[in-house]
């Protein structure tokens, strides 16, 4: 486990890195998220522009390269984003490996 202040650091770190992305999506109106290290964002011109922004993205520092999905539906944290002709819509996203068990809540595990 690392310092309490890596998080901190990491968050600091990656908003100065995400800077040009953030303005760039600002003038246009469109959405920039990030939580941690997952980044969601929307695009509203040519796939070739954005493949060059995120290529370009993964320039900027050595330790740094986006793992990127492009498409009309996508996962997000545990959401699935789907755009039906601009209009964002969700749904509850399962990831493959995931285990669809609950401990029963009359379990005889100790609780937090």
């Amino acid at each position: 486990m690392g310092s309490s202040l890596t998080l901190t650091l990491a968050n600091i770190f990656m908003a100065k890195w995400q800077h040009n992305i953030v303005e760039e999506q600002t003038k246009t109106g469109e959405f920039y998220g990030r939580y941690i290290d997952d980044i969601f964002m929307t695009w509203n011109r040519s796939e070739e522009e954005l493949r060059k922004l995120l290529d370009d993205a993964n320039t900027w520092h050595p330790n740094i390269k986006l793992d990127y999905k492009i498409g009309n539906s996508l996962p997000f944290l545990d959401v699935q984003l789907t755009n039906n002709n601009g209009i964002l819509s969700t749904s509850v996203y399962h990831k493959p490996a995931a285990e669809p068990y609950v401990t029963p809540f009359i379990s005889d595990h100790p609780r937090p």
